[in-house]
């Protein structure tokens, strides 16, 4: 059965209708027609609850011959950026299982655990907190009551109100998770059906939600079980060991050999090797993939922090693309993907956040450049309030992680239309890229810090190349016209002071604004985003002309200002916007390139292709977002209530 292929492939008995709801109960593993079963994922998709909970959390999981304590520990390390409000691991040996966890960074947890504690199986999590406090006791693992079984969780169980009411009326629970609940729920099942495994897919057939699982049983310390729906997970493969994480990056410390998980797959893991398995209990075959990253990709070098070094990294990021996808000055891409654009009447961009706003970008150049209708929707937004879509559409897939679950959502739902599909991103294998019809990579490296900076670049970089090719002919010397735009960067990031002053200088008010118009407008957007998210400061973008209808009046003495002027049919009215503020009281700064720009302009950017002015007028806001944070002695990778990748709507 390909229940995958639909809404999800939610199989979760308590929203089923009440029919299917018994014969679940009574035998979930019984065969059930195809039909029946996109009845009720048709059922549970129009059900589905809005507004649910954002939740970003990584685990890693070992199980071999080494003391598994620092792997765990070093794994968590690379996964910090996915959550940090609080960490564990628990490890299991002849004495039981030992947990380890606390409010707070990998580097506290390292205080708490007890080094003389020796074992080779173990799981680890870090959480930024949906259900419950970040604290001690809401901290991951959980165990179940009598501390049989121990797991992690990332994701969100959506029914875990309803499973406590029906199956744990009297549960003592400790925290304040779904995840206890989870625990419970296997240890319930497991004194009813004496099988672990059985118990394990039984309790995931009842889960509505997402979930990536990480589970130890003490009375079987020599195995480690997995399970997955909708939240990233990779199996890690290795000669005498293997691995779970929720992300290549945690694992690439023992092995560089990875599984991909499908949806509602369980997987049981031993030191000699793996085993993946659907709902039903159906072994499945899977080739492993080699990952083309290295160990040192995912380090700071001499770098204060991640964020300044991957914005050192954009003109190579560049550089790379071109590499990827030119040949002797030909753009050289799947023609199936060239095929999918020029036959499309509209463009449907669907994407979050920074991507959406390389969407924007991307929407300029499709019409500009190959003529082509495009829009860009809000990933949670279409998927709830779907528009008149065109006859012949195609879905543009934005996603630095492509494991954005809000795109995803919408990703189901076209297809479930019938709709074609390309993502665009940066992780190959990813859940968007598996899922859509067509995949084209960003080839930017992994991203660490939160705040995107060569992700966004790349991923403007990349639909320019697409919007190129599917044009054909053109007077624009693509290739020719990135390696400007790669040497530009260069220019802007070797004058790092220049934007450290004025970070000092201008950015000292609660408030600020970045106005611009045409294309600069959506790099005002990108910039306010940047600004916002690591300093903290209340910043906005806005269209210049915009500001007299009404937000000039939030303009008082001191508010920063900050235009973008790059293209010369608004350059005039983009400086007479500044002057307008300037004469309520703001501190204005103008960045412009240099054929626009004035003797008063405090920050100019060397020329390039009026197309491609988003990828270097964004560096320098990048650099004053970062210097902003960096003097109010903000963690600038690590931004409060924030996480890298949003795995759950």
């Amino acid at each position: 059965m390909k229940v995958n292929r639909l809404f999800g492939g939610c199989l979760p008995a308590v929203y089923l209708s009440r029919g299917l709801q018994t014969k679940l109960r009574g035998n979930p593993y019984d065969k059930i027609e195809e039909k029946v079963i996109k009845k009720a994922t048709l059922f549970l998709y129009l059900l589905k609850k809005e507004g649910v909970v954002i939740n970003m959390c990584g685990i890693v999981g070992y199980i071999g011959t080494q003391d598994v304590k620092d792997i765990l520990l070093n794994g968590l390390e690379k996964l910090e950026y996915r959550g940090y409000d609080s960490a564990g691991i628990a490890v299991v040996n002849e004495n039981g299982v030992h947990i380890f966890k606390d409010k707070g960074r990998i580097a506290h947890l390292r205080t708490v655990v007890d080094e003389t504690v020796l074992s080779t199986v173990g799981i680890g999590h870090t959480r930024w907190a949906t259900h419950g406090a970040p604290n001690q006791r809401n901290s991951h693992p959980h165990q179940s009551s009598t501390g049989r079984f121990t797991i992690v969780h990332n994701g969100v169980i959506e029914n875990e109100l309803e499973l406590r009411q029906e199956f744990l009326p009297n549960y003592k629970f400790i925290s304040d998770t779904d995840t206890e609940v989870i625990a419970a729920l296997i240890e319930h099942f497991v004194l009813e059906k004496e099988d672990v495994e059985l118990a394990i897919r039984h309790v995931m057939s009842l889960l509505h939600g997402s979930y990536a699982l990480g589970v130890i049983d003490a009375g079987n310390p020599d195995v480690l079980y997995a399970a997955k729906n909708k939240s990233p997970m990779l199996i890690g493969l290795g000669e005498g060991f293997n691995m779970i994480g929720s992300d290549a990056m945690a694992m690439l410390q023992c092995t560089n050999q990875f599984v991909e998980i499908e949806d509602e797959e369980f997987i049981k893991l031993t030191r000699e090797g793996v085993t993946i398995y659907n709902l039903l209990g159906v072994p499945v075959k899977r080739s492993p993939f080699t990952a083309e990253l290295d160990a040192s990709d995912i380090e700071k070098g001499t770098y204060p922090h991640y964020m300044l070094k991957e914005i050192d990294e954009q003109p190579y990021v560049i550089r790379r693309i071109v590499e990827q996808y030119f040949e002797d000055g030909q753009i050289k891409m799947d023609q199936k993907i060239v095929d999918a654009v020029q036959s499309a009447d509209r463009l449907y961009i669907i994407a979050a956040g920074t991507s959406m706003h390389a969407g924007f970008v991307g929407k300029q150049l499709f019409e500009q450049l190959a003529g082509i209708p495009t829009e860009v929707h809000i990933s949670s937004e279409f998927v709830y309030n779907t528009p008149v879509i065109s006859k012949n559409p195609l879905f543009i897939f934005i996603s630095q992680s492509g494991e954005t679950a809000d795109s995803r959502a919408v990703l189901v739902k076209i297809k479930q239309l019938g709709y074609p599909s390309l993502t665009i991103t940066n992780v190959p294998g990813s859940t968007l890229s598996r899922e859509a019809d067509h995949t084209l990579l960003l080839h930017a490296g992994p991203e660490i810090a939160v705040a995107s900076t060569k992700a966004y670049t790349a991923q403007v970089a990349v639909q320019a190349v697409l919007a190129a090719k599917v044009a054909g002919k053109s007077d624009l010397d693509l290739s020719r016209e990135l390696a400007i735009v790669a040497n530009v960067m260069e220019s802007i990031t070797d004058h790092k002071e220049q934007y450290e002053e004025i970070a000092k200088e201008y950015l000292t008010q609660r408030n600020c604004f970045y106005i611009g118009r045409h294309v600069d407008y959506y790099v005002a957007l990108e910039a306010a985003l940047k600004l916002k998210e690591i300093s903290y400061i209340q910043t906005e973008g806005f269209a210049a002309g915009e500001l007299k209808h009404g937000t000039i009046a939030l303009i008082e003495k001191g508010t920063p200002v900050i235009a973008i002027i790059s293209q010369e049919a608004v350059n005039l009215n983009t400086r007479s916007n500044v002057k307008e503020v300037k004469a309520r009281g703001a501190n204005t700064v103008i960045i412009s390139l240099r054929s626009l720009s004035s003797e008063t302009d405090q920050i100019v950017i060397d020329d390039v292709h009026p197309l491609l002015t988003p990828l270097v007028t964004v560096v320098p806001t990048q650099l004053i977002s970062y210097y902003a944070a960096l003097q109010r002695d903000f963690d600038i990778d690590k931004p409060r209530n924030l996480a890298k990748s949003v795995t759950v709507e």
